[in-house]
């Protein structure tokens, strides 16, 4: 497990939408050296070996992996990065870094909480009624009768990736909510602070 432990690289989540190019000289920051940068809640790399490592506890995971290029990402994305399209920053990093094409790309939507548990305030339905098409605010809000709103997070990433330019038959969305299964998954809605922290990793084969 050692010499994995030195492969790894930890994002520094902040809600950002902040994507780091991962190289091999930063092999095991976040677990065997110290990270040398913050505010980054996305990673990519095009080297094999490298494991790409980020934290979740109700946000969404968002995996990408252009099989053109060989190259990965890995991004967080809650409400926040959701909002600012954390999906498309990191297809547009790789393209930069990498030359990936979206509609190469194969992306994933990890476990995270879902639209029937995931209630927020007005404020925040405001943020993704800006963002969003008017004919998509059916899909990914619903207004209850307290005046707050179930957001679809899922719904939102798949939308934003279409957008994107990802085919919609390269979108697999889980269908596993952090905040339903919390006796066996971390929920920030289910425990607050007193939890531990779901963990993605990514990685391409040597």
């Amino acid at each position: 497990m050692g010499w994995m432990k030195k492969r790894m690289v930890l994002s520094y989540q902040t809600h950002t939408t902040n994507v780091r190019l991962v190289t091999e000289e930063d092999a095991g920051k976040g677990i065997v050296k110290e990270r040398d940068y913050k505010d980054i809640d996305g990673l990519i790399t095009n080297v094999p070996g490298i494991t790409l490592v980020t934290f979740f506890a109700d946000c969404v995971p968002l995996y990408f992996l252009d099989p053109v290029h060989k190259a990965i990402g890995l991004s967080h994305s809650g409400w926040r990065g959701t909002v600012s399209r954390m999906g498309a920053v990191t297809i547009d990093k790789m393209k930069e870094a990498y030359g990936t094409r979206a509609e190469d790309l194969l992306v994933c939507i990890g476990p995270s909480i879902c639209g029937d548990c995931y209630e927020v305030g007005e404020e925040v339905a405001l943020e993704f009624k800006k963002v969003f098409a008017n004919q998509n605010w059916n899909q990914i809000l619903r207004e209850k009768d307290n005046g707050k709103f179930m957001l679809d997070l899922w719904k939102a990433n798949e939308i934003l990736l279409k957008e994107a330019g990802v085919k919609p038959e390269n979108i697999q969305t889980t269908d596993i909510c952090t905040h339903c299964n919390s006796d066996y998954l971390f929920s920030h809605r289910t425990c607050g602070n007193e939890r531990g922290n779901l963990a993605a990793f990514l990685s391409l084969k040597e």
